[in-house]
């Protein structure tokens, strides 16, 4: 089964006047990172959360952001009754200073700044909070991978496709090389005879046979031709396994590429050069997607 390396997830949950969203995106990367963005004084939860992401994510980047909300109680809040006095003492001298004869209310005193404290978003005991965000972070990290693997299906797929057309170009290559040789046999024949009937001598057949048989050696593309095939059916079977092996997979297309390169510099043949160009493209495309498959 294949995974995309890419991908969202999102996870709620709420506890105890507890809430807390987390969002979870995952992009493409050789190796594996994480990256926490998290509410102040949540850092240190930092470790834990990557011990759940490792759970289901082996490499790429991982961008893992929370929001938290907590329940204000009403002991989280208290009025400040010095700092209201003394705004009031100011307000009165002002008042009567300036002959003004309405009175200061105490509900106009109460917005001024440290009037009322807010203990709410003081330091909190995120060892505690902790069990609220590890299930947010799990359920956002099982969504997350219903899309990788929604959209490792379709990479399959595409990969298949892509393999059944470097199979089929292999295939034309295998059919069209044997004719490869006997093609130039009877090129040869024909220069050499016209170049040594001017000098009414005879042609050798031993030696249109020696220079063919060189010519055959050089061009033979029947080992290469087995090794493809033989990383086409590995790779075939790398995508059944049951994790998702992109490293594999991508070692093979470097090979697969290599071997489409020797079979066309050795192939000597216009019909070859062109089924190895549709062989090229294909691999290429292979090797884009490869890219994204964890």
């Amino acid at each position: 089964m294949l995974l995309s390396m890419t991908g969202f997830g999102e996870g709620r949950c709420e506890q105890d006047g507890l809430s807390v969203v987390v969002e979870v995106r995952a992009i493409n990367s050789r190796f594996f990172k994480l990256s926490v963005r998290p509410s102040e004084g949540l850092g240190s939860l930092e470790p834990a959360m990557e011990e759940v992401v490792r759970k289901s994510v082996r490499r790429g980047t991982i961008q893992v952001a929370l929001r938290i909300d907590r329940a204000a109680s009403p002991e989280a809040f208290k009025i400040n009754a010095d700092v209201l006095e003394r705004y009031r003492l100011q307000l009165e001298s002002l008042r009567q200073r300036w002959a003004v004869s309405q009175v200061v209310s105490l509900e106009s005193l109460l917005p001024l700044p440290g009037v009322v404290e807010d203990k709410s978003s003081h330091a909190t005991d995120v060892a505690a909070e902790w069990p609220v965000i590890g299930r947010a972070l799990e359920a956002a990290m099982e969504n997350l991978q219903q899309m990788r693997a929604e959209e490792g299906r379709a990479m399959a797929a595409d990969l298949r496709a892509n393999c059944r057309s470097v199979t089929a170009g292999l295939e034309q290559i295998r059919q069209r090389a044997p004719l490869v040789v006997d093609a130039y046999r009877e090129r040869l024949e024909e220069r050499l005879k016209r170049a040594l009937a001017e000098y009414d001598v005879e042609l050798d057949p031993a030696d249109v046979i020696r220079e063919v048989g060189l010519f055959a050696e050089r061009g033979d593309i029947s080992e290469e031709i087995v090794r493809l095939q033989s990383h086409l059916d590995q790779f075939d079977a790398i995508m059944e396994l049951p994790e998702s092996s992109g490293r594999k997979l991508e070692f093979l297309t470097q090979e697969m590429f290599r071997e489409a390169n020797t079979i066309g510099s050795k192939g000597n043949d216009v019909e070859i050069a062109r089924a190895v160009i549709e062989i090229k493209t294909a691999i290429e495309r292979i090797r884009e997607m490869i890219q994204n498959i964890e």
